[in-house]
């Protein structure tokens, strides 16, 4: 007796499970801090705007060829002083000066001190607390501002996923330009900077 064995072929393909990197930018290797300074100015020129250098040293002259402008971050700590001094006064004022009640949470009250005929209201004797808060509220704000406005702290890049890129810390010196740019479309800015003389181009996927 012969046994007829029928098998059926799965009309539909079993789903793929792997998806595509998305991709995060592109980055471009230079052999001296020449060729990148010359690079970040034509850059600069056409008009991109998420893009950074990276260099094994601090290269003279590359904030300039890259267009960055002065940081508003002295104006802030100023104001953030002048904060801290004014609150060392008015602070002075209130418990040693005047006599009067105010809302902070609870009823507080001033406690004027009268010792000896001396003056309630001494700015020299102040000045000690004045100086201490300007430099308490300028050195906190300093800190805290510079973090926020670098965007700190990162503490993964998708960059540091390009093999290549490890040697921006030793001899290298790179141009990365970031997929989010308005201007990014991955074969012209490849050939960007590619014409900046850039030795080799590699794109960068976030993992």
């Amino acid at each position: 007796m012969t046994t007829l064995t029928t098998t059926t072929t799965p009309t539909t393909a079993p789903s793929s499970t792997a998806t595509s990197a998305r991709l995060y930018g592109l980055v471009a290797e230079f052999e001296n801090p020449a060729q990148i300074v010359a690079a970040a100015e034509k850059i600069r020129d056409k008009g991109y705007r998420y893009w950074d250098c990276h260099t094994p040293f601090p290269v003279h002259g590359l904030d300039k060829a890259m267009g960055i402008q002065r940081t508003i971050l002295p104006v802030l700590v100023f104001v953030a002083g002048a904060a801290g001094c004014t609150t060392g006064l008015a602070l002075q004022l209130f418990t040693n000066s005047f006599n009067f009640t105010i809302w902070a949470l609870v009823w507080v009250t001033g406690y004027p001190f009268l010792i000896s005929g001396k003056p309630a209201l001494s700015i020299p004797a102040f000045v000690p607390v004045m100086f201490e808060l300007t430099i308490l509220f300028s050195a906190l704000s300093c800190v805290g501002l510079m973090f926020l406005m670098n965007g700190l702290p990162k503490l993964h890049n998708p960059l540091f996923t390009c093999d290549r890129f490890r040697r921006a810390s030793d001899d290298r010196f790179f141009i990365s330009i970031e997929a989010r740019d308005p201007r990014f479309y991955r074969s012209k800015t490849e050939a960007d900077l590619k014409s900046c003389g850039a030795a080799a181009v590699e794109a960068v996927v976030e993992d």
